[in-house]
């Protein structure tokens, strides 16, 4: 597949750093939560204490929930206003109000929760990210912020003033970072669970007795996030019409989802799934519309992915990342969707090579000070040569999970706080 550096990485050392990470995400879907339990467990795993926080319970009272249902509501019953919302944050002047509004509600809860012993603060969602980096920028915070870009493509709420440094999981994201003004970008193995490697002949035989799936005959995985949003009905009967796949659908929290198309007499329905590593060895393509995380554990288990019936705002421009990338084609056309997944379908699983890179914790671990250090200061702006030098370092590293050998086991014997 195209796109992107294709290398394979190396297993991740246990490093002597020592000190404490904050990390704050946000229980908006669950990649974001994904992508900082992963770095929280390599952050741990490296030596650090680490304490995370959700940034919606930053916010006083019921806003975090009201914020999270208000978007939740806005995606399954009017789409057409996600849209509006995610256009205008795109400008500059959206963008700064809704980033003083929310610096003012939750600055001093985020500011006792860092703390003054914090070595790094890390952070999986945009809206903690410009609350840091406003932090930084207005000297209220010492302490080295590093924002994870969870996403394909990169919208201007992702980018702070302020932000020591950024992550970005692809080549085209990194791009789409510096074109916003980021600082010190680099390109990263996305922070995806171990559970996820790729699939054997024998990996997909148990999976499939486990989910009681048909031993033989393509499988198509059908994902809305863990919401379960996005035109399900629509893409089942378009699927089964092309005749090359029967459709699995995991619909995670909707649970009338799940009902609605057990009636409509769909074999393979599901609600929230824990073993997701299981289902995607016994599948034989990831049918998305969103992007995200789920693309990342389809990839680490060599799952090929194909975008359709996109969602709107992120879901439209992780689309289009996605395939200009090579990860993932987007299928815009129903008539177009047989001759992709025919494609998707013929690929081996050892041919579906993830586009990975440094590790991102030994990324970040490299923006922030040792422990102990005299000062803490910021990481200029300006790519001077040394700064260059430091970046291309930081490419040099392999680690990650995803390129381990088939049936390598981890052990999870690291341990984060999790902090209301």
């Amino acid at each position: 597949m195209a796109g992107g550096r294709i290398r394979r990485p190396a297993r991740t050392a246990q490093a002597p750093h020592q000190g404490r990470a904050v990390v704050f995400s946000a229980r908006v879907g669950a990649g974001h939560d994904a992508a900082a339990n992963e770095i929280s467990r390599r952050l741990a795993g490296a030596g650090l204490q680490v304490d995370r926080y959700d940034f919606l319970d930053q916010l006083p009272g019921a806003v975090g929930r009201m914020m999270c249902d208000s978007y939740h509501n806005m995606l399954v019953a009017a789409p057409w206003s996600y849209q509006m919302l995610y256009g205008a944050l795109d400008r500059s002047r959206g963008l700064s109000l809704q980033v003083s509004f929310f610096s003012a509600l939750s600055t001093r809860r985020m500011l006792d929760a860092i703390g003054t012993d914090a070595r790094v603060v890390v952070s999986t969602y945009p809206l903690a990210s410009q609350v840091l980096g406003r932090l930084r920028a207005h000297g209220r915070l010492h302490v080295p912020v590093v924002t994870y870009l969870t996403d394909y493509s990169v919208h201007r709420l992702w980018v702070a003033e302020g932000v020591d440094g950024h992550t970005a999981v692809h080549d085209v994201a990194a791009a789409q970072a510096r074109a916003l003004g980021a600082a010190q970008v680099v390109t990263v193995d996305p922070a995806v669970d171990p559970r996820f490697y790729p699939s054997t002949e024998a990996s997909r035989a148990r999976a499939r007795a486990k989910f009681g799936l048909p031993a033989e005959g393509k499988l198509a995985l059908l994902v809305g996030g863990s919401w379960g949003i996005g035109e399900f009905d629509q893409t089942v009967r378009d699927i089964k019409a092309t005749g090359l796949a029967q459709c699995v659908v995991v619909c995670g929290q909707n649970d009338d989802l799940r009902k609605r198309l057990l009636e409509q007499g769909v074999e393979h329905v599901y609600g929230w799934v824990d073993d997701m590593p299981g289902l995607m060895h016994a599948c034989d393509v990831l049918v998305q519309n969103a992007g995200g995380m789920t693309v990342y554990e389809a990839r680490a288990c060599r799952l090929p992915v194909v975008t359709y019936r996109t969602l709107p705002g992120h879901g439209e421009t992780n689309a289009q990342a996605l395939d200009e990338a090579g990860t993932a084609p987007w299928v815009r056309d129903a008539a177009d969707l047989r001759v992709t997944l025919e494609k998707a379908l013929r690929e081996l699983p050892w041919q579906v090579v993830p586009d990975f890179a440094a590790d991102p914790v030994a990324v970040i671990l490299g923006m922030a000070p040792q422990q102990g250090a005299a000062s803490i200061g910021r990481i200029p702006k300006q790519r001077d040569r040394r700064n260059r030098r430091w970046e291309r370092r930081l490419r040099g590293v392999r680690f990650g999970t995803a390129g381990r050998d088939a049936g390598e086991q981890d052990e999870f014997d690291y341990e984060t706080r999790e902090v209301a």
